[in-house]
């Protein structure tokens, strides 16, 4: 009898843990889909840091772009709707967003980087990038070294590839917090230059409050963007994303989205 009651007392404690970690799963609201580890049930909540367009911008009080509308692809896959998060992008890159739950994909034009990987699972990768160069309609630069020569004052956003490739160039730049400051900084005269993505300028320059600028170099620095999900703990989501970025380039639905967003698709893109 003495033998039996530790191991019934430690069968009741077991249970009461288990009912609580189902008591605590069950009031997050997260959910399995298909695989997939989704944060808040019948969504799939998405990181990202505004405005970043034509990748993610603000328009009439909705969040559009390149990057929604090919997770709204995962999200009809899975079939759920996609709620997004803006949030810091040194949250993004870091993975911190991620852990913290506050989202299960972060989608913000974000380069694949190695150490970037080493807190975040990249999916393929969905979009070749280059970084331009706009200022007003002038000389055209054919690299940094030479707008370095011109010793012009040069402006990117913080925690950017864009900022870090202008930076391996040495130059000091003006840093701004968000693509929107950068702008501003450039139309305010803070700045002669700004080093940004190319299709981030190519959207900007589609304005025609923008018409005194143009596009004065663009320079390939390999760059590819990625989707990112939390490191070593979504590997069901992960797939998800990869089916659907690789289904997308076969069904047209890639072709269209780059189409509605950036404008005419190289070939072999």
């Amino acid at each position: 009898m003495p033998a039996t009651t530790p191991r019934r007392t430690l069968t009741a404690a077991a249970a009461t843990a288990l009912l609580l970690a189902a008591a605590a799963c069950s009031s997050s609201g997260s959910s399995t889909v298909q695989g997939a580890t989704l944060v808040k049930k019948g969504k799939i909540t998405t990181c990202t840091h505004l405005p970043y367009p034509p990748f993610q911008s603000e328009q009439g009080g909705k969040v559009v772009g390149f990057d929604v509308d090919l997770i709204d692809l995962a999200a009809r896959k899975l079939g759920v709707t996609q709620e997004i998060v803006d949030t810091p992008f040194e949250t993004i890159k870091t993975g911190s967003a991620l852990n913290a739950g506050k989202c299960d994909v972060a989608a913000a034009g974000m380069t694949i980087k190695p150490d970037r990987a080493q807190y975040i699972d990249f999916t393929a990768p969905y979009f070749d990038a280059t970084q331009g160069l706009m200022g007003r309609k002038g000389k055209t630069y054919a690299s940094l070294d030479e707008v370095r020569a011109a010793g012009l004052k040069v402006g990117t956003q913080a925690s950017t590839t864009g900022e870090d490739y202008t930076h391996s160039k040495k130059i000091d730049s003006v840093s701004f917090k968000d693509s929107q400051a950068l702008l501003n900084g450039l139309r305010t005269g803070k700045v002669q230059v700004i080093v940004e993505d190319y299709p981030v300028l190519q959207g900007w320059l589609k304005d025609p409050a923008n018409a005194a600028y143009g596009m004065l170099g663009n320079f390939n620095t390999g760059e590819r963007y990625g989707f990112a999900v939390r490191k070593g703990k979504n590997p069901g989501l992960l797939k998800i994303l990869n089916d659907v970025i690789a289904a997308s380039r076969t069904d047209g639905s890639y072709k269209r989205i780059y189409e509605k967003w950036i404008g005419p698709m190289p070939a072999g893109s």
